[in-house]
């Protein structure tokens, strides 16, 4: 199996561990350890808990307590939808290892993470991709989605929130997706890692999962949650799926441990808490971001609506990772090259970390800006 190279996975292993202001990272600001217990009211009896602990490889599937607890972000799941998995990464990887034969069409948004077409193109996949536009908010072009389906569409792959542009599709507009994929009776998977940190609301729109019979959602701790290092993730999805999935799972994860389980059962039974934290940093840096782009008249976006993202479109005769390293090399500020997402012209910005590296960041960029266009 030839698979192009990951372009941001590349870009993120090459450069974030020697950025100043790494404004790459795409997960809202990560817990520490100390910071999850005290949210929990665990600080006092996590030994306790943990102690006894035998490290076996645990709950295959992941346990009954987690998967219970990860029916509790949506409305019409039970624990047998659930699986768990290796992160979001490794959910979307199984899904489309389990579904995709050479010849299926395959229709997947661009941009969105780079699994979700590369992965399915590798299969000998029919992939045809929907482009997402600026002048449409970056949201989807139904009448284009309905040209791109035909009777033998095995999949159409969404991803709300939108990574990388912070885009986010209502509970209507999904519908509409939906009657689109039922018609050629074609599974729709939803990259959900974001979900949460909605704007409005609860911070939480639908899940495809609950709207849609051949639903499927992948999530994960990594992003909203704050807690990537657990590398855990899941899949919410009808019964026979999941039952076909953990065959293709059996090969590559057994468990994702007994320690990570423990810790994300922690994290959801104080969910409240933690995703209140999460929608708070993100609307404050949301705002600073904001403020800054209307006072550069080098840098235009459509303002995102959710996630912790958002595409930056810069007004430069260079390409976008001559930008990005030239900015990193002179003032340490990391941001992602749209080259990378096939965004040629744009750059990704993580806004969702700590409010004084991104507000020195921004600045640092400005300067940057300032000394390049003159």
């Amino acid at each position: 199996m030839k698979i192009k190279e990951f372009g941001v996975e590349i870009w993120m292993n090459e450069y974030e561990n020697s950025c100043i202001y790494n404004l790459a990272e795409t997960c809202v600001e990560s817990l520490t350890v100390e910071q999850l217990l005290d949210m929990s009211g665990k600080r006092d009896c996590i030994i306790d808990e943990l102690l006894p602990m035998k490290l076996t490889y645990g709950a295959i599937e992941g346990s009954d307590r987690l998967r219970d607890n990860v029916t509790a972000l949506y409305h019409n799941q039970k624990r047998s939808n659930i699986l768990i998995t290796h992160g979001a990464i490794g959910a979307n990887a199984l899904i489309h290892e389990t579904l995709i034969e050479p010849g299926d069409r395959v229709v997947s948004v661009l941009p969105t993470y780079q699994q979700h077409y590369s992965i399915p193109e590798s299969y000998g996949a029919d992939v045809q991709v929907l482009k997402l536009k600026e002048e449409n908010q970056f949201l989807p072009d139904l009448e284009q989605l309905q040209k791109l389906t035909t009777q033998n569409t095995r999949l159409i792959t969404i991803n709300n929130p939108n990574n990388p542009t912070g885009a986010l599709m209502d509970e209507s507009l999904l519908k509409r997706i939906v009657d689109i994929a039922r018609a050629c009776d074609a599974y729709i998977l939803c990259d959900e890692v974001y979900r949460g940190t909605d704007t409005e609301g609860n911070g939480f729109t639908a899940s495809i999962a609950d709207l849609y019979e051949k639903g499927i959602s992948t999530a994960s701790m990594s992003k909203s949650f704050s807690l990537a290092g657990l590398r855990l993730g899941w899949i919410a999805a009808p019964e026979e799926l999941i039952e076909k999935v953990c065959i293709h799972r059996d090969y590559n994860t057994i468990s994702v441990g007994m320690l990570n389980d423990h810790f994300a059962c922690i994290a959801l039974e104080c969910r409240d808490a933690i995703l209140q934290r999460s929608r708070d940093i993100c609307q404050t840096n949301r705002a600073v971001l904001d403020a800054w782009v209307k006072n550069e008249p080098l840098i235009s976006y459509v303002k995102p609506t959710s996630g912790t993202i958002a595409l930056l479109k810069y007004d430069l005769d260079m390409s976008s990772r001559d930008f990005c390293v030239k900015l990193l090399e002179s003032k340490g500020v990391m941001f992602t090259p749209g080259s990378v997402l096939e965004m040629e012209g744009y750059v990704r910005i993580g806004y969702a970390n700590n409010p004084q590296v991104l507000k020195e960041g921004l600045k640092k960029v400005s300067e940057f800006l300032a000394e390049i266009s003159h």
